[in-house]
Protein backbone atom coordinates (compact mmCIF):
# COMPACT_ATOMS: atom_id res chain seq x y z
CA UNK A 1 0.00 0.00 0.00
CA UNK A 2 1.37 3.65 -0.81
CA UNK A 3 0.12 6.43 0.78
CA UNK A 4 -1.19 9.00 -1.70
CA UNK A 5 1.82 12.04 -0.82
CA UNK A 6 4.34 9.38 -1.87
CA UNK A 7 6.37 8.98 -5.00
CA UNK A 8 7.49 4.91 -4.41
CA UNK A 9 6.02 2.38 -2.63
CA UNK A 10 7.63 1.74 0.47
CA UNK A 11 11.14 0.93 -0.31
CA UNK A 12 14.37 1.64 0.99
CA UNK A 13 17.13 3.99 -0.78
CA UNK A 14 20.60 3.43 -1.17
CA UNK A 15 22.86 4.64 -3.72
CA UNK A 16 20.27 6.76 -5.17
CA UNK A 17 18.26 3.44 -6.14
CA UNK A 18 14.66 2.88 -4.41
CA UNK A 19 14.72 -0.68 -3.45
CA UNK A 20 11.08 -1.86 -3.16
CA UNK A 21 10.21 -3.92 0.35
CA UNK A 22 7.57 -6.47 0.40
CA UNK A 23 4.38 -6.12 2.22
CA UNK A 24 4.11 -7.19 6.12
CA UNK A 25 6.56 -6.81 9.07
CA UNK A 26 6.35 -3.03 9.40
CA UNK A 27 2.47 -1.99 9.05
CA UNK A 28 1.29 1.83 10.48
CA UNK A 29 -1.96 2.41 10.54
CA UNK A 30 -3.87 5.61 11.36
CA UNK A 31 -4.29 5.93 15.41
CA UNK A 32 -7.38 7.68 14.11
CA UNK A 33 -9.00 5.23 11.84
CA UNK A 34 -6.75 2.16 13.37
CA UNK A 35 -7.96 0.12 10.17
CA UNK A 36 -6.20 2.31 7.75
CA UNK A 37 -3.06 1.41 6.83
CA UNK A 38 -0.71 3.69 6.23
CA UNK A 39 2.13 1.93 4.91
CA UNK A 40 3.77 -1.05 5.22
CA UNK A 41 6.75 -3.12 4.31
CA UNK A 42 9.01 -5.80 5.42
CA UNK A 43 12.62 -4.81 6.83
CA UNK A 44 16.17 -6.23 5.82
CA UNK A 45 18.63 -5.57 7.77
CA UNK A 46 21.23 -6.44 5.46
CA UNK A 47 20.52 -3.18 3.33
CA UNK A 48 22.23 -1.46 6.59
CA UNK A 49 25.51 -2.44 5.25
CA UNK A 50 24.28 -1.81 1.54
CA UNK A 51 23.38 2.01 2.91
CA UNK A 52 26.86 2.71 5.05
CA UNK A 53 28.92 1.46 1.89
CA UNK A 54 27.06 3.59 -0.14
CA UNK A 55 27.20 6.46 2.31
CA UNK A 56 30.79 5.86 2.25
CA UNK A 57 32.17 5.59 -1.45
CA UNK A 58 29.82 8.97 -1.96
CA UNK A 59 31.97 10.53 1.01
CA UNK A 60 35.37 11.68 -0.77
CA UNK A 61 33.62 13.60 -3.70
CA UNK A 62 30.48 14.95 -1.23
CA UNK A 63 32.55 16.33 0.78
CA UNK A 64 35.08 18.01 -1.43
CA UNK A 65 32.15 19.70 -3.07
CA UNK A 66 32.89 23.60 -2.38
CA UNK A 67 30.28 25.02 0.55
CA UNK A 68 28.35 27.07 -2.14
CA UNK A 69 27.67 23.63 -4.10
CA UNK A 70 26.34 21.61 -1.14
CA UNK A 71 24.35 25.14 -0.37
CA UNK A 72 23.01 25.00 -3.97
CA UNK A 73 21.51 20.87 -2.96
CA UNK A 74 19.92 22.57 0.45
CA UNK A 75 18.45 25.65 -1.27
CA UNK A 76 16.95 23.24 -3.96
CA UNK A 77 15.25 20.83 -1.05
CA UNK A 78 14.37 23.81 0.93
CA UNK A 79 11.46 24.85 -2.10
CA UNK A 80 10.84 20.97 -2.63
CA UNK A 81 9.46 20.98 0.87
CA UNK A 82 7.32 24.61 0.26
CA UNK A 83 6.03 22.90 -2.45
CA UNK A 84 4.98 19.79 -0.51
CA UNK A 85 4.19 21.06 2.91
CA UNK A 86 0.84 20.66 2.88
CA UNK A 87 0.46 16.65 1.87
CA UNK A 88 3.49 15.85 4.10
CA UNK A 89 1.42 17.36 6.58
CA UNK A 90 -1.34 15.25 5.69
CA UNK A 91 0.42 12.74 6.08
CA UNK A 92 1.83 13.56 9.31
CA UNK A 93 -1.06 14.01 10.65
CA UNK A 94 -2.69 10.35 9.11
CA UNK A 95 0.54 8.70 10.49
CA UNK A 96 1.03 10.15 14.03
CA UNK A 97 -2.40 11.19 14.86
CA UNK A 98 -1.62 14.99 15.72
CA UNK A 99 -4.04 17.91 14.85
CA UNK A 100 -3.99 19.05 11.41
CA UNK A 101 -2.72 22.46 12.63
CA UNK A 102 -0.27 20.95 14.44
CA UNK A 103 1.22 18.96 11.49
CA UNK A 104 0.89 21.49 9.71
CA UNK A 105 3.31 23.69 12.03
CA UNK A 106 5.96 20.63 11.54
CA UNK A 107 5.88 20.73 8.05
CA UNK A 108 6.87 24.56 7.54
CA UNK A 109 9.67 23.76 9.49
CA UNK A 110 11.25 22.04 6.76
CA UNK A 111 12.45 24.96 4.93
CA UNK A 112 12.96 27.10 7.59
CA UNK A 113 15.66 24.67 9.13
CA UNK A 114 17.96 25.64 6.04
CA UNK A 115 18.13 29.17 6.47
CA UNK A 116 18.77 28.69 10.05
CA UNK A 117 21.23 26.23 9.26
CA UNK A 118 23.14 28.19 6.77
CA UNK A 119 23.05 31.58 8.36
CA UNK A 120 26.00 33.37 8.95
CA UNK A 121 27.18 35.27 12.36
CA UNK A 122 28.54 34.39 15.69
CA UNK A 123 24.91 33.12 16.86
CA UNK A 124 25.30 30.17 14.74
CA UNK A 125 27.86 27.59 13.24
CA UNK A 126 28.49 28.36 9.68
CA UNK A 127 32.07 29.38 10.61
CA UNK A 128 32.51 26.20 11.04
CA UNK A 129 33.10 26.65 7.40
CA UNK A 130 35.89 28.86 7.12
CA UNK A 131 37.53 28.61 10.25
CA UNK A 132 39.61 31.06 12.46
CA UNK A 133 43.43 32.23 12.55
CA UNK A 134 45.51 34.66 14.69
CA UNK A 135 49.47 35.21 14.43
CA UNK A 136 51.54 34.15 17.29
CA UNK A 137 54.36 35.88 15.72
CA UNK A 138 55.82 37.87 13.15
CA UNK A 139 56.20 34.67 10.97
CA UNK A 140 54.03 31.78 12.55
CA UNK A 141 50.45 31.52 12.25
CA UNK A 142 47.45 29.36 14.28
CA UNK A 143 44.50 28.35 12.57
CA UNK A 144 41.82 25.85 13.19
CA UNK A 145 39.43 24.47 10.41
CA UNK A 146 36.68 22.21 10.53
CA UNK A 147 36.34 18.51 8.62
CA UNK A 148 33.16 16.10 8.23
CA UNK A 149 33.14 13.36 10.59
CA UNK A 150 31.89 11.33 7.67
CA UNK A 151 29.02 8.91 7.28
CA UNK A 152 26.50 10.30 9.88
CA UNK A 153 23.66 7.64 10.97
CA UNK A 154 20.29 9.29 11.66
CA UNK A 155 17.70 7.61 13.98
CA UNK A 156 14.59 9.64 13.98
CA UNK A 157 11.40 9.62 16.60
CA UNK A 158 7.75 9.19 15.56
CA UNK A 159 6.26 12.54 17.30
CA UNK A 160 7.87 14.47 15.06
CA UNK A 161 8.86 12.31 12.50
CA UNK A 162 9.90 15.03 9.61
CA UNK A 163 11.21 18.24 11.55
CA UNK A 164 13.42 16.05 14.09
CA UNK A 165 15.74 14.11 11.56
CA UNK A 166 15.37 17.18 9.47
CA UNK A 167 17.12 18.73 12.19
CA UNK A 168 19.83 16.55 11.61
CA UNK A 169 20.19 15.73 8.34
CA UNK A 170 20.10 19.40 6.83
CA UNK A 171 23.56 20.31 8.89
CA UNK A 172 25.27 16.96 8.31
CA UNK A 173 24.91 17.81 4.59
CA UNK A 174 26.05 21.31 5.08
CA UNK A 175 29.20 20.32 6.76
CA UNK A 176 29.72 17.75 4.06
CA UNK A 177 28.76 14.23 5.73
CA UNK A 178 26.90 11.78 4.00
CA UNK A 179 23.89 9.93 5.59
CA UNK A 180 21.75 6.79 6.57
CA UNK A 181 18.85 7.78 7.99
CA UNK A 182 16.09 5.38 9.56
CA UNK A 183 12.81 7.11 10.82
CA UNK A 184 10.87 5.25 13.81
CA UNK A 185 9.30 1.98 12.62
CA UNK A 186 5.79 3.99 14.14
CA UNK A 187 6.11 6.59 11.12
CA UNK A 188 7.96 4.89 8.17
CA UNK A 189 5.65 6.82 5.48
CA UNK A 190 6.79 10.21 6.55
CA UNK A 191 10.42 9.02 6.78
CA UNK A 192 10.22 7.96 3.04
CA UNK A 193 8.71 11.16 2.19
CA UNK A 194 11.23 13.00 3.70
CA UNK A 195 14.12 10.98 2.01
CA UNK A 196 12.07 11.05 -1.19
CA UNK A 197 12.87 15.01 -0.86
CA UNK A 198 16.46 14.93 -0.36
CA UNK A 199 16.48 12.42 -2.74
CA UNK A 200 15.22 14.95 -5.44
CA UNK A 201 17.56 17.77 -4.66
CA UNK A 202 20.63 15.41 -4.66
CA UNK A 203 20.37 14.21 -8.18
CA UNK A 204 18.86 16.77 -9.17
CA UNK A 205 22.15 18.86 -8.59
CA UNK A 206 24.48 15.89 -9.40
CA UNK A 207 25.40 15.02 -6.00
CA UNK A 208 26.96 11.53 -5.98
CA UNK A 209 24.70 8.15 -5.41
CA UNK A 210 24.90 7.50 -1.78
CA UNK A 211 24.98 10.77 -0.30
CA UNK A 212 21.81 10.49 1.21
CA UNK A 213 20.31 7.07 1.94
CA UNK A 214 17.24 5.46 3.68
CA UNK A 215 16.57 1.94 5.66
CA UNK A 216 13.38 1.33 6.95
CA UNK A 217 13.17 -1.26 10.23
CA UNK A 218 12.53 -1.21 13.90
CA UNK A 219 14.85 -2.75 16.90
CA UNK A 220 16.84 -5.25 14.44
CA UNK A 221 18.00 -2.71 12.02
CA UNK A 222 18.16 0.53 14.68
CA UNK A 223 20.87 -2.07 16.05
CA UNK A 224 22.92 -2.75 13.16
CA UNK A 225 23.03 0.77 12.06
CA UNK A 226 24.04 2.41 15.46
CA UNK A 227 26.74 -0.22 16.22
CA UNK A 228 28.36 0.02 12.33
CA UNK A 229 31.93 -0.52 12.54
CA UNK A 230 32.35 1.72 8.98
CA UNK A 231 29.63 4.83 10.18
CA UNK A 232 31.68 7.85 12.15
CA UNK A 233 28.23 9.08 14.33
CA UNK A 234 24.89 8.34 15.44
CA UNK A 235 22.86 11.43 15.67
CA UNK A 236 19.53 9.97 18.14
CA UNK A 237 16.31 11.36 18.88
CA UNK A 238 14.19 9.34 21.03
CA UNK A 239 13.78 8.20 24.65
CA UNK A 240 16.84 7.28 27.56
CA UNK A 241 16.62 3.61 27.72
CA UNK A 242 17.54 3.52 23.48
CA UNK A 243 19.92 6.48 24.06
CA UNK A 244 21.77 3.84 26.42
CA UNK A 245 21.60 1.38 24.31
CA UNK A 246 23.67 3.44 21.58
CA UNK A 247 25.87 4.45 24.25
CA UNK A 248 26.97 0.67 25.31
CA UNK A 249 26.73 -0.25 21.62
CA UNK A 250 29.22 2.41 21.07
CA UNK A 251 31.79 1.75 24.31
CA UNK A 252 34.71 0.43 22.18
CA UNK A 253 34.54 3.19 19.37
CA UNK A 254 35.32 6.78 21.69
CA UNK A 255 36.00 8.95 18.45
CA UNK A 256 32.66 8.35 16.89
CA UNK A 257 30.01 11.48 17.16
CA UNK A 258 27.27 10.11 19.24
CA UNK A 259 24.42 13.20 19.59
CA UNK A 260 21.95 12.12 21.48
CA UNK A 261 18.34 14.43 22.05
CA UNK A 262 16.26 12.14 24.26
CA UNK A 263 13.14 12.41 27.11
CA UNK A 264 12.25 15.29 29.93
CA UNK A 265 10.01 15.06 32.97
CA UNK A 266 9.89 18.83 32.80
CA UNK A 267 8.47 20.87 35.57
CA UNK A 268 6.72 24.08 35.88
CA UNK A 269 6.55 25.98 39.21
CA UNK A 270 3.76 28.63 39.43
CA UNK A 271 4.67 31.09 42.43
CA UNK A 272 1.97 32.58 44.65
CA UNK A 273 3.31 36.18 42.88
CA UNK A 274 2.48 34.56 39.21
CA UNK A 275 -0.02 36.39 36.39
CA UNK A 276 -2.13 33.37 36.90
CA UNK A 277 -4.29 33.82 34.00
CA UNK A 278 -1.16 33.67 32.41
CA UNK A 279 0.40 30.58 34.01
CA UNK A 280 -2.54 28.33 34.05
CA UNK A 281 -2.93 28.70 30.31
CA UNK A 282 0.71 27.90 29.43
CA UNK A 283 0.61 25.18 31.78
CA UNK A 284 -1.98 23.27 30.52
CA UNK A 285 -1.09 24.00 26.37
CA UNK A 286 2.04 22.49 27.05
CA UNK A 287 0.96 19.77 29.22
CA UNK A 288 -1.27 18.11 26.49
CA UNK A 289 -0.05 19.86 23.53
CA UNK A 290 0.21 17.05 20.63
CA UNK A 291 -1.88 14.55 23.23
CA UNK A 292 1.30 14.94 25.31
CA UNK A 293 3.66 13.07 23.09
CA UNK A 294 6.39 16.19 23.30
CA UNK A 295 9.23 15.77 24.82
CA UNK A 296 9.11 19.48 26.54
CA UNK A 297 5.74 18.60 27.68
CA UNK A 298 4.87 20.04 31.53
CA UNK A 299 4.91 16.79 32.92
CA UNK A 300 5.08 18.04 36.82
CA UNK A 301 3.21 21.04 37.60
CA UNK A 302 4.74 22.74 41.26
CA UNK A 303 2.34 25.12 42.86
CA UNK A 304 2.83 27.83 45.61
CA UNK A 305 0.26 27.00 48.47
CA UNK A 306 -0.73 30.47 48.61
CA UNK A 307 -2.83 29.85 44.81
CA UNK A 308 -2.68 26.08 45.20
CA UNK A 309 -6.71 25.87 45.11
CA UNK A 310 -7.43 28.43 42.42
CA UNK A 311 -4.39 26.98 40.01
CA UNK A 312 -5.20 23.51 40.49
CA UNK A 313 -9.08 23.75 39.85
CA UNK A 314 -8.29 26.34 36.72
CA UNK A 315 -6.16 23.62 34.89
CA UNK A 316 -8.81 20.94 36.06
CA UNK A 317 -11.31 22.91 34.63
CA UNK A 318 -8.97 23.84 31.61
CA UNK A 319 -7.95 20.32 30.54
CA UNK A 320 -11.65 18.78 31.01
CA UNK A 321 -12.75 21.98 28.64
CA UNK A 322 -10.10 20.18 25.47
CA UNK A 323 -11.55 19.47 22.29
CA UNK A 324 -10.15 15.89 21.79
CA UNK A 325 -11.74 14.68 18.29
CA UNK A 326 -10.99 13.74 14.69
CA UNK A 327 -7.25 15.56 14.31
CA UNK A 328 -8.48 16.78 10.81
CA UNK A 329 -11.20 18.58 12.84
CA UNK A 330 -10.55 23.00 12.82
CA UNK A 331 -11.30 23.05 16.34
CA UNK A 332 -9.47 20.51 17.82
CA UNK A 333 -6.77 20.50 20.42
CA UNK A 334 -5.90 16.85 20.70
CA UNK A 335 -6.28 14.26 18.33
CA UNK A 336 -5.63 10.16 19.68
CA UNK A 337 -2.77 9.17 21.19
CA UNK A 338 0.17 7.33 18.13
CA UNK A 339 -0.87 3.86 19.42
CA UNK A 340 -2.91 1.20 21.40
CA UNK A 341 -0.04 0.61 23.69
CA UNK A 342 0.70 3.91 24.48
CA UNK A 343 -2.47 4.76 25.28
CA UNK A 344 -2.15 2.03 28.09
CA UNK A 345 0.83 3.21 29.54
CA UNK A 346 -0.90 6.59 30.04
CA UNK A 347 -3.65 4.70 32.16
CA UNK A 348 -1.38 2.30 33.75
CA UNK A 349 0.55 5.01 35.17
CA UNK A 350 -2.79 7.13 35.95
CA UNK A 351 -3.20 4.02 38.01
CA UNK A 352 -0.28 3.70 39.68
CA UNK A 353 -0.09 7.20 41.07
CA UNK A 354 -3.61 6.79 42.41
CA UNK A 355 -2.47 3.90 44.10
CA UNK A 356 0.47 5.49 45.54
CA UNK A 357 -1.48 7.81 46.92
CA UNK A 358 -2.35 10.41 44.40
CA UNK A 359 -6.09 11.96 43.54
CA UNK A 360 -6.82 11.67 40.32
CA UNK A 361 -8.56 15.22 39.74
CA UNK A 362 -9.10 14.53 36.19
CA UNK A 363 -9.40 10.93 35.09
CA UNK A 364 -8.51 9.78 31.49
CA UNK A 365 -10.61 7.71 29.44
CA UNK A 366 -11.65 7.03 25.75
CA UNK A 367 -13.39 8.90 23.79
CA UNK A 368 -17.05 7.91 22.95
CA UNK A 369 -18.33 7.10 20.07
CA UNK A 370 -14.10 7.12 18.42
CA UNK A 371 -12.98 3.53 17.58
CA UNK A 372 -9.47 5.47 17.39
CA UNK A 373 -6.54 5.22 20.28
CA UNK A 374 -8.66 8.10 21.77
CA UNK A 375 -7.90 9.38 25.29
CA UNK A 376 -8.79 12.57 27.70
CA UNK A 377 -6.26 14.11 29.43
CA UNK A 378 -5.32 13.22 33.04
CA UNK A 379 -4.52 15.81 35.90
CA UNK A 380 -3.00 13.63 39.20
CA UNK A 381 -2.46 15.52 42.74
CA UNK A 382 0.69 13.97 44.17
CA UNK A 383 2.34 14.62 47.66
CA UNK A 384 5.50 16.30 48.35
CA UNK A 385 8.68 14.69 47.38
CA UNK A 386 12.36 15.49 47.40
CA UNK A 387 15.82 13.84 45.44
CA UNK A 388 16.04 11.46 48.34
CA UNK A 389 12.18 10.62 49.01
CA UNK A 390 9.43 8.90 46.81
CA UNK A 391 10.06 10.20 42.97
CA UNK A 392 6.49 10.48 42.24
CA UNK A 393 7.37 8.97 38.77
CA UNK A 394 10.02 12.14 38.31
CA UNK A 395 12.45 9.02 36.65
CA UNK A 396 9.84 7.86 34.46
CA UNK A 397 8.75 9.54 31.10
CA UNK A 398 5.82 8.46 30.29
CA UNK A 399 4.88 9.91 26.77
CA UNK A 400 1.01 11.30 26.77
CA UNK A 401 -1.07 13.93 28.47
CA UNK A 402 -0.91 13.13 31.81
CA UNK A 403 -0.20 16.06 34.10
CA UNK A 404 0.96 15.66 38.02
CA UNK A 405 0.63 18.47 40.27
CA UNK A 406 2.54 19.09 43.68
CA UNK A 407 2.00 21.36 46.18
CA UNK A 408 4.55 23.95 47.85
CA UNK A 409 5.53 26.28 50.37
CA UNK A 410 8.15 28.40 49.17
CA UNK A 411 10.89 28.77 46.31
CA UNK A 412 13.55 26.85 48.08
CA UNK A 413 10.81 23.32 47.93
CA UNK A 414 9.81 24.13 44.18
CA UNK A 415 13.39 24.19 42.81
CA UNK A 416 14.35 21.06 44.73
CA UNK A 417 11.22 19.59 43.20
CA UNK A 418 12.23 20.55 39.66
CA UNK A 419 15.11 19.20 40.03
CA UNK A 420 14.33 15.64 41.74
CA UNK A 421 15.01 13.89 38.52
CA UNK A 422 17.72 12.30 35.97
CA UNK A 423 16.02 14.10 33.30
CA UNK A 424 17.09 17.73 32.62
CA UNK A 425 15.36 18.90 29.42
CA UNK A 426 13.12 22.13 29.92
CA UNK A 427 11.96 23.62 32.95
CA UNK A 428 9.67 26.77 33.52
CA UNK A 429 8.90 29.64 36.34
CA UNK A 430 6.06 31.56 36.47
CA UNK A 431 6.50 35.03 38.46
CA UNK A 432 7.26 38.31 38.98
CA UNK A 433 9.89 38.49 41.44
CA UNK A 434 13.19 39.49 39.20
CA UNK A 435 15.21 38.06 42.36
CA UNK A 436 13.35 34.56 42.12
CA UNK A 437 13.70 34.89 38.16
CA UNK A 438 17.29 35.22 38.22
CA UNK A 439 17.87 32.50 41.15
CA UNK A 440 15.69 29.88 39.07
CA UNK A 441 18.08 30.52 36.04
CA UNK A 442 20.69 29.96 37.99
CA UNK A 443 19.77 26.80 39.71
CA UNK A 444 17.43 24.91 37.56
CA UNK A 445 19.19 21.63 36.10
CA UNK A 446 17.88 21.82 32.73
CA UNK A 447 19.20 23.24 29.16
CA UNK A 448 16.09 25.08 28.33
CA UNK A 449 15.08 27.18 31.02
CA UNK A 450 11.83 29.26 30.31
CA UNK A 451 10.48 32.42 32.61
CA UNK A 452 6.75 33.10 32.37
CA UNK A 453 6.10 31.07 29.40
CA UNK A 454 5.78 27.08 29.28
CA UNK A 455 8.26 24.22 28.70
CA UNK A 456 7.16 23.16 25.21
CA UNK A 457 7.85 24.55 22.54
CA UNK A 458 12.01 25.79 21.38
CA UNK A 459 13.34 28.54 19.20
CA UNK A 460 15.31 26.84 16.29
CA UNK A 461 17.81 29.57 16.23
CA UNK A 462 18.94 28.72 20.42
CA UNK A 463 20.91 25.58 21.48
CA UNK A 464 18.67 22.78 22.10
CA UNK A 465 18.92 19.58 24.25
CA UNK A 466 19.34 18.70 27.87
CA UNK A 467 21.20 16.88 30.87
CA UNK A 468 21.38 13.56 32.54
CA UNK A 469 18.77 11.40 30.83
CA UNK A 470 17.83 14.29 28.57
CA UNK A 471 20.85 14.15 26.44
CA UNK A 472 24.40 15.45 25.67
CA UNK A 473 26.13 17.70 23.03
CA UNK A 474 22.90 19.61 22.24
CA UNK A 475 22.11 18.01 19.27
CA UNK A 476 19.42 19.89 17.86
CA UNK A 477 18.91 23.95 17.37
CA UNK A 478 21.27 26.64 16.39
CA UNK A 479 24.02 24.63 17.21
CA UNK A 480 23.61 21.45 15.18
CA UNK A 481 26.54 22.48 13.10
CA UNK A 482 28.88 21.84 16.37
CA UNK A 483 28.63 18.17 15.83
CA UNK A 484 28.76 17.48 12.49
CA UNK A 485 32.35 18.50 12.06
CA UNK A 486 35.11 18.26 14.40
CA UNK A 487 37.97 21.01 14.89
CA UNK A 488 41.66 20.27 13.36
CA UNK A 489 43.92 22.86 15.17
CA UNK A 490 47.46 23.79 12.95
CA UNK A 491 50.55 26.01 12.79
CA UNK A 492 52.18 27.36 9.82
CA UNK A 493 56.10 28.86 9.85
CA UNK A 494 56.18 31.25 7.03
CA UNK A 495 59.59 32.47 7.83
CA UNK A 496 62.65 30.35 8.43
CA UNK A 497 62.48 30.28 12.22
CA UNK A 498 63.00 26.84 14.33
CA UNK A 499 62.64 26.28 17.76
CA UNK A 500 65.75 25.14 20.16
CA UNK A 501 65.11 23.42 23.04
CA UNK A 502 67.43 23.52 25.71
CA UNK A 503 69.84 20.28 25.64
CA UNK A 504 69.37 20.35 21.81
CA UNK A 505 71.91 20.77 19.22
CA UNK A 506 71.85 20.88 15.38
CA UNK A 507 73.70 22.49 13.15
CA UNK A 508 73.38 23.65 9.43
CA UNK A 509 76.82 22.64 8.16
CA UNK A 510 74.97 19.05 8.75
CA UNK A 511 72.66 19.79 5.98
CA UNK A 512 75.29 21.03 3.16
Amino acid sequence: MTHASLRHSPSDLIANEWVPLTPGGIESTNPARPGEVVWTGTPVVGHVDRAVGAARKALPEWSSWLLDRRVGVLRRYQELAKERAGEIAELICDETGKALWDCKAEAGLLAGKVDITLATGSDTGMSRVSGYGFGMTDTKDASCWFRPHGVMTVVGPFNFPAHLPNGHIVPALAMGNTVVFKPSDKTPATGQALAELFQEALEVEGAPAGTFNLVQGAVETSKALVAHPDADGVLFTGSWPVGRAILEANLDHPGKMVALEMGGNNAAIVMDDADLHQAVAECVRCAFITTGQRCTCTRRLIVHEKVADKVIAAVCKAASLLVVDDPRAETVFMGPIVAKESRDAVFAFQERLAMSGGEVLVESSGVPGREGWYLTPSVVKVGGFSIDADDCGCDEEVFGPLLRISVVSSLDEAIEQANATKYGLAASIFTKDAASIERFKREARAGCVNVNCGTAGASSKLPFGGLGWSGNHRPAGSFSLDYCAYPVAGMSESGDAATIAPGMTIDSDWLT
